[in-house]
């Protein structure tokens, strides 16, 4: 999973790297029109500090919730499938089948499995304990690293507002310079206060989204998990009634 997260975060730090070509564009004459060209305009106008800020959030935020995604989409297997293969393998009391079939097998279900059927000579009891604490191992590793998906998301508008504040004060101290407070006086201080408050608040919508569908499929996987949990708890106190004396 760590290569899969390094490929993502080199190719985000790569788009981060082309922030600054992009102010350098906006901030020269525009010969063409269009969307790409309000908003480099826009960027540099809302100050290169600001945005730049908020546009490294935003990176480093889609960083986190791609390796995110890549984790999870990995974790998921066809859990019937898996299942009914353990089944059939414990229903022959061939163990060692079942172990190769967990072993194989991707995602924190078949890790769980695996664990359980390694402590299956130790009794029903010891294999509940042995899937109930390793699940709560399994569901720590699929929410790694939300906390940061958070933490951008609270910054984002963070950075805004504070961008907000300091373009307030542009204005006034143009209002001091010039004694005037007549609107093209303010104009600019204004500009950039609602420029990097907007900016701010897309960026944080773009990663909450992100962030409830990480949340979903994190939540639909601890649902798995805990199925079969029980289903093979239920197999383990089979095979104990078929095999064990």
């Amino acid at each position: 999973m760590k290569k899969y997260f390094a490929k993502t975060f080199l190719g985000l730090c790569a788009l981060g790297t082309s922030t600054v070509a992009f102010a350098q564009e906006a901030a020269q004459p525009a010969v063409e029109t269009g969307l790409y060209q309000a908003l480099k305009v826009k960027f540099i106008e809302g100050g290169a500090d600001f945005m730049s800020s908020i546009a490294i959030v935003l990176i480093f935020g889609l960083a986190f919730c791609l390796e995110r995604i890549i984790y999870l989409n990995l974790a998921e297997i066809n859990t019937q499938k898996f299942l009914k293969g353990l089944e059939d393998a414990l229903d022959k009391g061939d163990v060692e089948s079942a172990k190769t079939l967990a072993r194989d097998t991707r995602g924190p279900i078949a890790s769980i499995a695996y664990q359980g059927l390694m402590r299956l000579d130790q009794g029903i009891d010891v294999v509940e304990k042995s899937i109930v604490s390793y699940g709560g191992v399994q569901g720590g590793l699929l929410e790694k690293n939300l906390s940061w998906v958070t933490l951008f998301i609270a910054m984002a508008p963070s950075l805004g507002f504070l961008g907000t504040v300091v373009g307030m004060v542009m204005a006034f101290d143009k209002i001091e310079q010039v004694g005037d407070i007549s609107p093209t006086v303010v104009a600019g201080g204004m500009k950039v206060a609602l420029i990097t408050t907007i900016g701010g608040l897309i960026v944080a919508l773009i990663l909450q989204v992100f962030y409830n569908y990480l949340l979903t499929k994190v939540e639909a996987l601890l649902n798995q998990m805990e199925d079969a949990s029980v289903t093979l708890v239920d197999m383990v106190y089979k095979y104990n009634l078929k095999f064990k004396k």
